[in-house]
């Protein structure tokens, strides 16, 4: 009975892994068929190149293929630092980061608009003991707004044919 059973796992377990043969992700770089010719940044330019490199990265990957589309990238970031929450002596103990980007995209060689999107999301965090540890929380959050608006925009570009 129980090499049966045995068997019968086996047997199940080849038909789990064979199910998932030929797995491949939705949002892949090969969806992407642009290259960037022509960039500018603007607004917080220290947050707009960390995006903009990201977005290279992803369209690097085309630089050999024929049929690629040349873009025109404009990237304008603005941050807005909030205090949220503030204790009963006027002492900060939270913010709130606003990170709005705009992104405007056009055809290299003749100009036409292929994309225009604002992006606005927003993270808070708490003041910490040690200034250094609410700088690097700081810091991480803006990270994380720039991951996020950069998987929207991937998704937004996915679907422009």
């Amino acid at each position: 009975m129980k090499k049966k059973l045995y068997q019968l796992t086996i047997f199940l377990l080849f038909i789990c892994i064979g199910a998932c043969a030929g797995y491949e992700p939705i949002f892949t770089s090969t969806n992407i068929k642009f290259q960037i010719k022509k960039h500018s940044v603007s607004g917080e330019k220290k947050i707009a190149k960390q995006f903009y490199s990201k977005l290279y990265i992803l369209t690097k990957s085309n630089k050999n293929e024929s049929k690629v589309k040349s873009i025109d990238v404009s990237i304008e970031v603005t941050k807005e630092k909030n205090p949220t929450v503030k204790n009963s002596a006027g002492k900060i103990l939270e913010y709130k980061i606003i990170l709005s980007t705009k992104v405007f995209i056009k055809d290299y060689f003749t100009n036409e608009k292929i994309l225009s999107e604002k992006f606005v999301y927003s993270s808070a965090y708490k003041v910490q003991d040690q200034f250094a540890e609410t700088l690097r929380l700081e810091n991480k959050s803006i990270e994380n707004l720039i991951n996020t608006t950069h998987q929207n925009l991937i998704i937004k570009l996915v679907g422009i044919k």
